[in-house]
């Protein structure tokens, strides 16, 4: 079973390391937090101007 671990308890420990491991801590989970970025970033917004430009191609255009 997985056990939950508060973030205050992980600086508790990593305080605890010298500081040659805490650069070893950081280098080992800046990778993994990287790719959880990747997963979960949103997509880039788009301007209210190119947004109404894809919905009105031609404004001066009349139905028939």
């Amino acid at each position: 079973m997985i056990e939950s671990v508060t973030l205050e308890e992980v600086l508790n420990l990593a305080k605890k390391l010298s500081p040659m491991d805490r650069i070893r801590l950081i280098e080992q989970i800046t990778p993994q937090i990287k790719r959880d970025l990747l997963v979960t970033a949103p997509e880039p917004y788009k301007s209210l101007r190119d947004i109404w430009q894809e919905d009105t191609q031609d404004i001066t255009e009349i139905p028939k």
